[in-house]
């Protein structure tokens, strides 16, 4: 049995460990200190989303059972979030599955707006849920799957012990920022020109270790008193 770690006002959103993983700094502007910022980026996968994320929908194909939009939470990680898409297949070695008979085991399925990414950003969002999942049902899932818009099909993958460890790594330094409200330094590279933050993040600042909330707050007194 999986302890209880978290408790209801302790849990993070699922989604943000994407974030985390991709950049510390993006995932503390957002989830901390509460900006954000649309790019084309975001709001096509928002769109894709919209389409995808419909919790009243379930499919049923023979021995396959699709439900889409389904409520997920971890204890032990201390996340809470949605996944795009459980798909259920009959099998003996599955679980009962309220409203159907027989079997079922479990898969998760998460909706990308583009291709398969040369980090692992989207690998620890998958492998999340997926640990979700098994503590939610009591079960083991040692797979999950990708559909990737761009190239419209499925990428299968693997959710070995390392990469639960660094999904495990992961939650407990984003649960340690948060009670600090600590927003880490930025770190200039390539990807900041793919950030949908890269005109909040403001790197000036990190010599200086101010928040841009609190430099923002400054910024509009001393604005202010100029005017008077």
């Amino acid at each position: 049995m999986i302890q209880k770690r978290y408790a209801d006002d302790e849990l993070l959103s699922l989604s943000g460990i994407q974030h985390f993983s991709f950049c510390k700094r993006q995932w503390a502007l957002i989830h901390i200190e509460r900006q954000w910022e649309d790019n084309l980026r975001t709001t096509e996968g928002h769109f894709l989303h919209e389409r995808v994320d419909d919790p009243y929908f379930t499919e049923s194909r023979g021995d396959v059972v699709i439900s889409r939009a389904f409520p997920l939470v971890s204890y032990a990680l201390g996340f809470y979030g949605v996944a795009d898409v459980i798909e259920y297949t009959r099998s003996k070695e599955g679980i009962a599955l309220p409203g159907h008979e027989g079997l079922w085991t479990i898969r998760p399925i998460e909706y990308k707006r583009g291709r398969p990414k040369v980090d692992e950003r989207d690998e620890v969002q998958l492998c999340a849920q997926a640990m979700c999942l098994e503590e939610m049902f009591g079960v083991e899932i040692r797979s999950a799957d990708f559909y990737y818009h761009e190239i419209r099909r499925r990428v299968p993958l693997d959710l070995t012990d390392a990469l639960r460890n660094h999904v495990c790594a992961l939650s407990e330094e984003m649960h340690d920022l948060f009670r600090k409200e600590k927003t880490p330094a930025a770190e200039k590279s390539r990807a900041c020109r793919l950030c949908s933050l890269v005109d909040l993040c403001v790197p000036k600042l990190t010599t200086k270790r101010r928040s841009v909330r609190r430099y923002v707050r400054n910024h509009v007194r001393d604005a202010c008193e100029g005017d008077l």
